[in-house]
């Protein structure tokens, strides 16, 4: 049962994220990056809050615990997401911001020897490098198409340095809190964080039709509660730098997904990145033979 688990969770965590990014999109053309922000971590504070109610979860023994799940989630979610989405605002297609974000496995695995004390293999590097060519060869067939404005990239930019701190700091600090818990107090300073940039009258003028109550139902559940629960217990689980080069087949994903419900483009070429990029993935996560 546990490797049939471990088998399906990397799965599970690349269909719920590589869609989060075409979701983000379609719930951005009825609200503002910070109000969909505000109500997406107030609607997981609500879940988290009644979960924690009734399991009576334990809480952090120390304040460090509190302060670090706290930091990790003003970094995922304020930051990276944050940053994200004004991307997406700015210009930057789904499929592109993926490809973006898909830089963190090189700088984890880069950092990560120094950060956490792992040792990245040969192989790992080897497959690293590959997956690295197949997603730039998926970057240069969209930037064909028309690069976005610079202002996209540089938020893209923030966006990828808060994910790659969070990801090095929850290996490093990071305890095996209950994940209501670790929920509960990582999204409340997520959205603690946005206050200071939170416009209440952007909240008010948030348009509530259908496809809105579907896309915040999605980023909700399935991006926030169950996709990022899986990124963290995958984290806990494995090195660092393995768990972040599974990232690298969101961007293909993604930009998979967009072309079919967006109609973003892809050309003949992304789709030679896009296998390229998997083969890559495969050399560099694959267990050691020395490894249980």
């Amino acid at each position: 049962m546990q490797r049939l688990w471990l088998a399906i969770t990397p799965l599970l965590f690349l269909l719920l994220w590589s869609a989060g990014y075409v979701v983000a999109k379609v719930a951005l053309v009825d609200a503002a990056p910070m109000a969909l922000l505000a109500l997406r971590f107030a609607a997981v504070i609500a879940i988290m809050a009644a979960l924690f109610a009734i399991l009576r979860p334990p809480l952090p023994k120390t304040l460090s615990g509190y302060l670090h799940l706290g930091f990790v989630g003003v970094l995922m979610q304020t930051v990276y997401f944050g940053m994200a989405y004004f991307s997406f605002v700015n210009g930057v297609a789904a499929g592109t911001a993926a490809l973006i974000f898909s830089l963190q496995p090189i700088l984890v695995a880069l950092l990560a020897p120094r950060w956490t004390g792992e040792a990245v293999s040969w192989l790992q590097w080897f497959g690293l490098a590959i997956a690295m060519i197949g997603t730039l060869t998926v970057i240069v067939a969209r930037l064909e198409i028309g690069p976005p404005p610079l202002a996209g990239f540089g938020f893209a930019a923030l966006a990828l340095a808060g994910i790659t701190l969070a990801t090095l700091w929850e290996k490093r600090f990071g305890l095996s809190h209950h994940p209501v818990s670790a929920n509960l107090i990582g999204y409340s300073a997520g959205l603690l964080g946005l206050l200071p940039f939170l416009n209440w009258a952007e909240i008010a003028a948030v348009n509530w039709t259908p496809s809105f109550y579907w896309a915040l139902a999605y980023l909700v559940i399935g991006n926030s509660v169950v996709a990022v629960g899986l990124l963290l217990a995958m984290i806990r689980a494995g090195q660092v730098s393995r768990v972040s080069t599974l990232l690298f087949l969101v961007p293909p994903l993604a930009a998979l997904i967009a072309w079919l419900t967006l109609d973003e483009p892809m050309p003949l070429l992304a789709w030679v990145g896009l296998l390229v990029s998997g083969g890559g993935v495969y050399l560099a996560t694959r267990p050691s033979k020395g490894s249980a």
